[in-house]
């Protein structure tokens, strides 16, 4: 039997021709909605420019600016072809933040930077691209840069960081410490038994009498001052009586439960002769004893039995000194006598709190980490003068471009505005202007 035959005329005859004059369900609707909701935007519009009322929600204010939520006009001054737009008098108004550099190549608007209506909760959390306009090609100024003049991000371009850069100059700090020692296993403690230190027990996040959130702390001075509120949380320096003196107490003789203090030399001077002088006054039995040496130091001649109680107390003021400026004191500072038979003089710890100059660092926000991830060469170091900071590639590991990374915005670590030259704010509102 032979098959049916389809020529393109006879399928042809099947298609209705009026098919375009009928109504279909998606078209209709597509067009009553697309028209519809057009005429409803527009009344909306419109009866906001009638009433006064705005008829939309740009978004909410940052957090520092919540107290202007329901008067635009704080902000919105001037008008544009669009609503009103935002100047930066508007902006100087409560904030009269200086420039960036003397020589910058130009000075962009608050607003291109600062972008309000994010809910963000700091508007300092501006774009890279907000730096790297200028920063990408400093070659364009006519002056010559003193800063790297190609940084395109943190990971491409960045230069490394001052403090831990080739020829580097070294810790200036005089206390001789040996963290070697300080952090090697079975370290006899104050007890006499075995610890074993970590970096915490000594460094420690600083923090103020009143209990401040070290978040709220401005610490470390910075050409850029980092702001009216900083974000860093340096570590604190180190702290004698806090982190030392129980493994290394100054006492000089068993007779004294108390320690001498860790003051000038003038100080335990006259501290350990008054103990001494309150101690025979209350022992003159013990006037004529000879002085016992101190173990662990060069061999002297014994002196003979004082005489007196003024002798008594010459004698072991002497020795006790001995002790305290050629052992004890000696194994952390560098003494200098000015005069033989004098007091030493001990020089400032100069022990360096702010390493990056040009940027803040949080230490808080990086308590996830143990500490030898990032200061990888303090196990291993012996001198004072060795700088422990991490390198720029030990950052990069987590701040670096990708969904799967830590922030990577300049403005994690540097401030654009210096602040040292801030002027204060002349002007101020009333609460009644905002609070309704």
């Amino acid at each position: 039997m032979a098959g049916r035959i389809r020529t393109t005329k006879k399928l042809a005859q099947r298609i209705d021709r009026n098919y375009f004059k009928k109504t279909f369900p998606i078209p209709f609707w597509r067009r009553v909605l697309s028209i519809g909701l057009t005429a409803a935007g527009l009344l909306w519009i419109g009866w906001g420019a009638a009433s006064g009322h705005q008829p939309y929600n740009a978004g909410p204010l940052a957090h520092a600016h919540k107290l202007v939520t329901s008067d635009c006009k704080a902000c919105h001054m001037e008008g544009a072809l669009w609503g009103t737009k935002i100047t930066d008098e508007a902006c100087l108004k409560c904030h009269d933040a200086p420039v960036h550099q003397a020589g910058q190549m130009f000075t962009p608007a608050c607003s291109d930077c600062h972008v309000e209506h994010q809910n963000s909760s700091k508007l300092s959390a501006t774009a890279a691209a907000s730096c790297t306009q200028c920063h990408a090609n400093l070659e364009k100024r006519a002056d010559t840069p003193k800063f790297a003049k190609n940084i395109k991000s943190f990971t491409d371009g960045h230069p490394e960081f001052a403090a831990v850069r080739p020829g580097h100059a070294p810790d200036a700090a005089t206390i001789k410490l040996n963290h070697q020692i300080h952090l090697k296993k079975d370290l006899r403690g104050a007890d006499g038994k075995p610890v074993q230190l970590v970096c915490a027990d000594c460094h420690q996040p600083a923090r103020p009498a009143d209990n401040t959130p070290v978040e709220a702390m401005v610490t470390g001075p910075s050409p850029m001052n980092l702001g009216p509120k900083s974000q860093s949380a340096e570590i604190a320096p180190v702290n004698f009586e806090k982190h030392c003196m129980s493994c290394h107490p100054l006492t000089f003789d068993k007779r004294f439960a108390d320690p001498a203090p860790h003051k000038e030399t003038l100080i335990v001077d006259a501290y350990v002769r008054k103990q001494y002088t309150d101690y025979i006054a209350a022992h003159p039995g013990e006037v004529h004893e000879r002085v016992e040496l101190a173990a662990g130091l060069p061999s002297r001649p014994i002196p003979p039995p004082p005489a007196n109680a003024t002798e008594w107390v010459a004698q072991r003021v002497e020795e006790a000194e001995r002790l305290l400026w050629q052992k004890d004191c000696k194994e952390c500072h560098s003494l200098t006598y000015p005069a033989p038979s004098t007091r030493p003089e001990v020089p400032p710890a100069n022990e360096t709190i702010h390493w990056m100059k040009n940027s803040w660092f949080n230490h808080n926000a990086h308590q996830l980490v143990a500490c030898a991830e990032c200061h990888t060469e303090a196990a291993k170091s012996q001198k004072t003068e060795d700088v422990l900071l991490p390198g720029i590639a030990t950052c990069q590991k987590c701040h670096h471009e990708g969904d799967n990374a830590a922030g990577v915005g300049c403005y994690e670590c540097h401030a654009y505005h210096d602040w040292a030259k801030a002027k204060p704010v002349k002007d101020a509102a009333m609460i009644s202007q905002f609070v309704k």
